[in-house]
């Protein structure tokens, strides 16, 4: 459950990433999950000390942690099909709804956790949401899109900034690392 106050900062990387119980790469913890919102607490180096919306906290290579925009970036012009959040919204629904279906059925013992893990593979969710702003994983297109309510724009990518240019149906692509855009 997510501590009151909670306000992601960053997400985890779509691969998950290793964590460690201090900033020592002999103490190893368990690895955090893909997509994950984190809220950057301390800094040493490369190192960075992270408290997760699971309530787990750990450090982890800060590096590679993809940055939450503070001042989200805007949607301009009119609503249009590809600006409307509302299909993203209902992907979102259905994975999570697939996901915890699976869930309810290995809870139930109609599934073994093989069976479990082949029905989950390759869904993909991120959601983060803060008042009216929201931050949504889109796996169709391999990027993080940013809502307003009422639009939507992309605000980072997996492949980089050319795989939002090379289709005119999206906003331009802005590419964040832990250092700022």
């Amino acid at each position: 459950m997510t501590a009151p106050g909670f306000r992601p900062t960053h997400v985890v990387p779509q691969n998950g990433m290793p964590a460690w119980e201090a900033p020592d790469p002999a103490r190893p913890t368990v690895p955090l999950d893909a997509l994950l919102p984190v809220q950057l607490a301390e800094r040493r180096g490369d190192w960075a000390y992270v408290l997760c919306a699971n309530g787990w906290s750990a450090w982890v290579d800060g590096r590679h942690l993809v940055a939450v925009p503070q001042d989200p970036p805007l949607a301009h012009g009119p609503l249009g099909h590809t600006a409307d959040p509302r299909p993203l919204l209902t992907r979102a629904e259905n994975a999570l709804a697939r996901y915890r279906a699976a869930v309810e059925e290995l809870t139930a013992g109609a599934l073994e956790g093989e069976a479990f893990r082949v029905r989950t593979r390759g869904l993909r969710l991120g959601v983060v949401v803060d008042g009216e702003s929201m931050w949504l994983y889109d796996d169709e297109r391999g990027r993080w899109a940013y809502a307003d309510g009422t639009r939507l724009s992309t605000y980072a990518t997996d492949d980089g900034p050319r795989a939002a240019a090379a289709d005119p149906g999206h906003a331009p692509t802005q590419v964040v690392t832990p250092d700022g855009p």
